[in-house]
């Protein structure tokens, strides 16, 4: 699809080479829907930037520099009117990185909330840290958080809440109003939070806006650790950047502290392409989001028709959560797989009988896709009819 210029129609050929993605299934016909990380080339300034970067010719340690600190920041003023100071910024190489290094660097008990990203529940065990998790509630197909939950996985020892905003894989946008109640939990309980903001620019309903966190209350930003980065965004996860924001120096101290020995400088490709994508390449977002928005209606009109499967609205990222409890199979994902379709599975976010889809694609392969699983759910439904008792001649 063509949009403002950016042609979002290309189907890149990634089989039989570095893709993680794609490699999943190298002998098999199934389209891989399944880690976040679109089937998009990245923006074309993204991609000039880099080719400059490399004509450099050297490829030393690096640390971050004057423009890529400007760029950064601008983008944060003018998106969310967030004023950050340059020394607040701690550089990593990845954002699961700092969902670690977060439980690491506070002493006490995690909390969460569930399905989420698989980190996060992964994050706490290989820290040495007892997590506690409670259920988001789906009300009116859309998922809501559930304080009264929340405080009854509180433990004595609870310090850190790790947050997922926007949220992954729910969907949710989390409003202004649902931010000031996780804030007032927040100090109600002495929490510090660690709140994954990676899907900030992928906000998909037209005039919605990200509220970080750490915008919302003054005091709670001095307990924040917020994690940011350009990879999803503008599709270079492979570039291996993010950054944390910790206004509090204390914070930061002890967040700096534990990532020594430990945490390698930030590669310096990764760090050219954070400064072109925040400074450069707001119109290939822009595009971008139209594209997303558009293979998010047409994905949300086809699994609601299907049986067995339903899908809540998806306010931002392009990962579709899909309840495939319906289908009454053991393992929706290796039914799906015998389709011809790899999505992600709900266990692994802590919610079985779901599954992501991954809709960051050319639409030729999303409704080749979605053709798969209507053929399949049809065939389910049909096999199902025929049973006993479900008017078998």
């Amino acid at each position: 699809m063509a949009v403002d210029g950016f042609d979002f129609d290309r189907v890149i050929d990634r089989s039989g080479g570095d893709s993680l993605k794609w490699n999943r299934y190298a002998e098999r016909d199934v389209l891989p829907m399944w880690v976040a990380d679109m089937d998009f080339a990245a923006p074309p300034a993204l991609i000039a930037g880099l080719e400059k970067r490399v004509a450099h010719g050297c490829f030393g340690y690096a640390q971050p520099w004057p423009s890529l600190y400007t760029a950064v920041l601008g983008n944060l003023q003018r998106e969310y009117a967030w004023r950050v100071e340059a020394d607040w910024l701690v550089w990593l190489p990845g954002l699961v990185c700092g969902l670690n290094l977060a439980c690491r660097a506070i002493d006490g008990d995690v909390l969460t909330a569930t399905p989420v990203y698989p980190p996060f529940l992964s994050a706490p065990r290989l820290s040495g840290r007892q997590l506690s998790t409670a259920a988001l509630r789906q009300i009116d197909r859309r998922w809501r958080w559930d304080f009264a939950a929340l405080h009854d996985a509180l433990t004595p020892s609870s310090r850190l809440l790790l947050l997922c905003h926007p949220h992954n894989p729910v969907g949710r946008a989390w409003e202004y109003e649902e931010l000031e109640a996780v804030v007032a939990f927040c100090k109600r309980h002495d929490l510090i939070v660690c709140s994954d903001e990676i899907h900030c620019g992928l906000l998909l309903d037209e005039h919605r806006q990200h509220f970080p966190l750490a915008t919302i209350d003054a005091d709670l930003a001095q307990r924040t650790i917020t994690l940011m980065a350009p990879s999803k965004t503008w599709n270079v996860p492979g570039l291996g950047c993010a950054f944390a924001v910790i206004p509090d120096a204390v914070l930061r101290r002890r967040f700096i502290g534990v990532m020594r020995g430990i945490v390698p400088e930030v590669n310096v490709l990764g760090l050219a392409a954070a400064e072109v994508a925040y400074r450069d390449c707001d119109d290939w977002r822009q595009a971008l989001l139209k594209v997303l928005r558009g293979n998010r209606d047409l994905l949300e009109v086809v699994i609601g028709k299907l049986p067995g499967l339903a899908v809540s609205h998806v306010e931002a990222t392009y990962l579709a959560w899909i309840d495939a409890r319906g289908l009454g199979v053991a393992d929706p994902v290796a039914f799906f797989e015998a389709a011809g379709v790899g999505l992600s599975n709900g266990v692994d976010f802590g919610l079985p009988g779901w599954v992501r889809l991954n809709f960051g694609c050319p639409r030729a392969t999303l409704e080749t896709a979605l053709e798969r699983m209507v053929l399949a759910c049809a065939r389910r439904a049909g096999e199902h009819s025929l049973r006993p008792g479900k008017g078998a001649a």
